[in-house]
């Protein structure tokens, strides 16, 4: 099932200095790594349905230090329920995925992230199975009002993107509008480096082109441009390294392991890829 599928049925890290960069760029050898690595409760979304709890409780036992949620009124907690839970953990939700029909009751939205210690609402995508580029204007346009209101709360809107984001639909590239016609002042992006590469779209293209848009990650692999699923990091094409040097002020950003297809048990994988991550060095 996918994302927006899912949440229809719900209801609903030091700088890279320019050596750095120049560094890893010529592919020479780094000792930074990120100081904390969070994960998108997505990975891990039946068995959080089966068992929030017990689900976040597994997440900081691995070492993730955030998670980003979506959805919680599905889980049958309250948000101050929730909120505890995590802080019982050691764990902070900086972000949240919601829907689009999330947009339509903001207010209810910033009470939650208020509790919950949110920083950023995230529409996870197009509301939309085969959106149109007038689609995407008008999103664009909500997402400008909507930053707006945010930040008379203290905090951000942003857009996640999807695969169907990427390819050419009547000569222009989807995503290109949205972007460039949201409202930096008041509107974030998510780069999503798995979802990027399935829609045939280089991630590293994407952050030289838009790198200081990006306040947000969801770090995902993939086997080939193009490709119709994901895979565990470190086993595809996406080259972390190198995206994590381009990453400005990177331990002022949020960085999420996502993952959506497992060879294995989720968890396993969820394990796999924290311990790919936190060792990187770039």
């Amino acid at each position: 099932m996918d994302r927006r599928a899912f949440l229809t049925s719900l209801g609903l890290a030091a700088a890279a200095t320019q050596l750095d960069c120049a560094s890893a760029s010529m592919g020479g050898a780094s000792n930074r790594r990120l100081r904390r690595v969070g994960i998108q409760l997505y990975t891990l979304r039946d068995d959080a349905r089966r068992d929030l709890e017990r689900t976040l409780g597994d997440i900081a036992a691995i070492g993730y230090k955030d998670v980003e949620l979506y959805g919680m009124n599905s889980f049958g907690m309250s948000p101050e329920r929730v909120r505890a839970i995590l802080d019982r953990n050691g764990l902070r939700a900086p972000s949240t995925h919601v829907g689009g029909e999330d947009f339509d009751n903001l207010d209810r939205q910033f009470a939650a992230a208020a509790t919950l210690g949110h920083k950023y609402i995230i529409l996870a995508s197009i509301p939309a199975e085969r959106p149109t580029l007038d689609a995407y204007r008008r999103w664009a346009d909500r997402l400008n009002e909507a930053g707006r209101l945010a930040r008379t709360h203290d905090l951000w809107i942003a857009f996640h993107d999807e695969a169907p984001d990427f390819p050419l639909v009547d000569g222009q590239v989807p995503y290109d509008v949205l972007v460039e016609r949201t409202d930096p002042a008041v509107v974030r992006l998510q780069l999503d480096t798995g979802n990027a590469a399935i829609g045939g779209r280089d991630p590293l293209e994407l952050m030289k082109r838009y790198g200081s848009r990006y306040h947000l990650f969801h770090i995902k692999d993939a086997p080939a441009l193009g490709a119709t699923t994901d895979t565990e990091l470190g086993k595809g094409v996406v080259d972390f390294k190198r995206l994590l040097a381009m990453i400005d002020d990177i331990d002022d950003k949020f960085l999420y392991v996502e993952q959506e297809t497992y060879p294995g048990a989720p968890l396993d994988s969820a394990r796999r890829d924290y311990a790919y991550l936190s060792k990187l060095e770039f």
